[in-house]
């Protein structure tokens, strides 16, 4: 499989896997990147100059790409199978009642506050206020579901460095067929709607807030 991509993994020092420390991450990154920080060259020649910034740039990227679970995933995803993902909008296996509910309560939520925008009357106000709270309410349990399942779908990625642990060095022989890709796109999948389903969710009470 050709393999043109920078891998982020090897260039932070990291093995390639679905679940990492971020936090030991980032003190790889802190560490690489103190003798080749820009503010350390002011004063060299020009070659050197832009050798260390393309070095601290290339170094930051990785950092970014791999501290974001979804991203690093994607990245692993490519690298492993010289491609990207695909039928990413296929609703994961287990995760359908929660994208009916989370539809459906957005919806019914944007039917409240559009019921709410229209009201001038100050005894109607009063009622509405109460009837936003419940909203508040229903979509912050709402939050609390899907919550739930990005732990689950976190549980089901520190499981599958076992696998990669197992499959071999990267470029070895049956290292490609050992790897479960399926299993990894499918929670890739699932974490795209988690942070779909979160954004969705917290736009709604943002408004609910709003006067």
């Amino acid at each position: 499989m050709p393999d043109l991509m920078t891998d982020y993994f090897s260039l932070m020092g990291e093995a390639r896997r679905p679940w990492l420390d971020v936090e030991a991450l980032k003190g790889r990154f802190l560490e690489s990147t103190s003798l080749v920080h820009p503010d350390r060259f002011h004063g060299a020649a020009e070659l050197e100059r832009v050798e260390a910034g393309n070095r601290y740039t290339e170094l930051n990227t990785a950092h970014q790409v791999l501290r974001d679970v979804r991203q690093r995933l994607l990245h692993l995803i490519e690298l492993e199978t010289g491609a990207r993902p695909r039928d990413i909008q296929r609703i994961p296996a287990g995760t359908m009642d929660l994208f009916v509910d989370v539809g459906q309560a957005c919806r019914d939520a944007d039917g409240f506050l559009e019921r709410r925008g229209a009201v001038t009357s100050p005894m109607l106000k009063v009622k509405l206020f109460q009837e936003g709270m419940e909203w508040v309410e229903r979509l912050k349990s709402m939050q609390a579901r899907v919550r739930s399942r990005e732990s689950v779908l976190e549980v089901d990625l520190r499981a599958l460095n076992e696998s990669w642990d197992a499959a071999g060095a990267v470029g070895s022989a049956g290292r490609e067929a050992r790897l479960p890709m399926d299993r990894l796109t499918d929670v890739y999948r699932g974490l795209s709607y988690v942070a779909r389903w979160t954004e969705q969710l917290q736009e709604r009470l943002v408004r609910l807030a709003s006067v």
